[in-house]
């Protein structure tokens, strides 16, 4: 945009207008992202600026990248042939006001740190930002599956988009590779439209082939009571005790065992969370096919728990990814995923669930296995500096999308899978459901509400849209009063997300029995769905609008 363009903008003019300066119409209705007005590249420590040969081509030295028209994307190509590439950076110069909020998402789970936000210095945002004006909106993102991690940053002159290309903690070795790293969108609110529903609309346009359950998901999991210490004869207790309240026999609920059904590694005896075989149930279980069973007798689908780079206490080393911060201690060995003799280990512990009768598998922990850090610690850097995996002509985000493409494969079409800790945009397609924030409590009712009220009402937008958002467990116990309790179990049951609960034999009173019962009865029906009225204004709504009537909460 020239210079005399831009000082005649007047400064109340609509974020929608100015930001229409960026993009231009297609022939397909929809608006499509101008090229960018600079191209930047790093490689190792050194970012250069690439020069523009016409309007789509950019290049420095040997390292390239080609922007094209994808549909209503645009279609990001990178090459280099000899250098290691870190990142690519694109730039459009654009006024964003000062007084704009804008709202982007987490890398894998939320922390109970999203919201709508005016201060935009040094923020990354996740995969897209949506910027409003409290008239209008705009939304840019990219299409989910990218092969890079993408994030969104906002100046006062500029809007920005990083491609990540690193692999590992070193930038990635193309060869004379080309490497589609992204397909970039954008979308305007229509008139009339609020928010919450365009945020929803616009994650349609990110993930155009979502992998949906074909009913509700609801259901029980141990893990909020027993914190790894179950057992086979818990489980069908807590199995049979729940069985009880279920009324829809048509959508039968799950009944998830987590972390500590399989075998213990001897540098961790009696840690769920660490294991050396997940094909093999430890003396606490002895049989999971016949637990499997006994859970289908009582009414209830069986599903479980799992860890998918946990490597044995002694796996070889040449299987092993290098120590980093954060994955450096010698009792918790991570598998690396570039080695196909890893994959092929993982693929055939689904092999083992499918034999077993498990209907539902939940894996965990691969994001941070994989890098080191959560999400939350990835302000920096998505990982440490200075290490890469034996495979280093592979991305990170290709990494971990083989990891998944090849869970996905594995699990078939009679398992449903729930990515945790599994990077979002990433899981969106190819896995059903995706849990959607950190850990909920039975402990501690701050927890729950921080991590919970917080995901959900900021990551519903992306429910069916992505995949089915799972906001975790309502944590049933005695060390939290059932007045807080039954809040949270209300919202999961009428959001039209899935619902798990975790209740504790000794907190299940006939009060509780009666709220679950109705809970699993709301929640096994498709339902409208919540929004959260307020959420421009807070981090913890308290109004939404639940099967079209308002219902306030106290979460305090």
């Amino acid at each position: 945009m020239q210079r005399r363009h831009f000082l005649k903008l007047s400064a109340s003019t609509t974020t929608a207008v100015l930001l229409s300066r960026l993009t231009h119409a297609t022939s397909t209705q929809t608006t499509t992202l101008n090229t960018p007005d600079e191209v930047w590249a790093q490689s190792g420590d050194k970012w250069v600026k690439l020069s523009a040969e016409n309007g789509t081509f950019f290049r420095y030295n040997d390292i390239e990248v080609t922007v094209k028209t994808n549909r209503n994307a645009k279609g990001v190509y990178v090459t280099s042939p000899t250098q290691q590439l870190n990142a690519i950076r694109l730039k459009w110069k654009h006024h964003i006001p000062s007084t704009v909020k804008f709202l982007g998402d987490q890398w894998e789970r939320s922390y109970g740190d999203l919201q709508w936000k005016a201060d935009r210095a040094g923020v990354k945002n996740p995969w897209y930002v949506i910027i409003s004006d409290d008239r209008q909106m705009a939304c840019f993102g990219v299409k989910t599956g990218a092969n890079s991690i993408c994030w969104w940053g906002l100046g006062d002159d500029s809007l920005e988009l990083t491609l990540d290309t690193h692999s590992g903690g070193n930038g990635v070795l193309l060869g004379n590779r080309i490497l589609h790293a992204a397909d970039i969108i954008t979308m305007n609110g229509r008139a009339g439209e609020n928010a919450f529903y365009t945020d929803h609309r616009f994650c349609g346009m990110m993930c155009e082939k979502p992998r949906l359950p074909k009913q509700p998901i609801y259901g029980i999991n141990d893990w909020y009571f027993a914190y790894g210490n179950n057992s086979f004869d818990l489980i069908k207790k807590t199995t049979c005790m729940m069985a009880e309240l279920v009324t829809d026999t048509d959508n039968k609920p799950f009944s998830v065992i987590d972390a500590g059904w399989a075998t213990y590694s001897p540098l961790l005896p009696g840690d769920g969370g660490w294991n050396d075989d997940f094909s093999k149930p430890n003396a606490k279980f002895k049989d999971m096919h016949l637990l499997g069973e006994e859970i289908k007798k009582l009414g209830m689908r069986p599903g479980l728990w799992m860890r998918p780079l946990c490597a044995r206490h002694d796996e070889k080393a040449n299987l092993l990814a290098p120590k980093i911060p954060g994955r450096d201690d010698p009792r918790n060995p991570v598998l690396d995923p570039t080695i196909p003799e890893n994959i092929e280990g993982i693929k055939h512990n689904f092999d083992v669930y499918k034999q077993w009768g498990y209907q539902m598998v939940k894996h965990d922990f691969s994001t941070y296995d994989i890098t080191g850090r959560w999400g939350a610690g990835m302000k920096d850097g998505i990982t440490s500096p200075g290490w890469n995996f034996n495979d280093r002509r592979k991305t990170t985000a290709e990494i971990m999308l083989n990891l998944y493409r090849s869970i996905r494969e594995a699990a078939g079409d009679g398992i449903y899978v729930i990515g945790c800790n599994t990077m979002s945009h990433l899981s969106a397609g190819i896995f059903e459901m995706c849990r959607i924030g950190d850990d909920t409590s039975g402990k501690d009712w701050g927890r729950t509400r921080k991590m919970g009220v917080n995901t959900l009402a900021f990551r519903l937008p992306q429910h069916h849209k992505f995949y089915a958002v799972d906001g975790d467990c309502v944590g049933l116990t005695t060390d939290i009063s059932w007045d807080r309790n039954k809040q949270w179990l209300q919202l999961l049951a009428e959001s039209g997300a899935p619902l798990f609960v975790s209740a504790q034999p000794e907190a299940l009173g006939e009060v509780q029995k009666i709220a679950v019962k109705q809970a699993f009865t709301r929640a096994a029906k498709v339902q409208p769905l919540g929004e959260p009225l307020d959420w421009m204004d807070t981090r913890l709504p308290e109004k939404w609008k639940l099967n079209n009537r308002i219902v306030d909460f106290n979460w305090d």
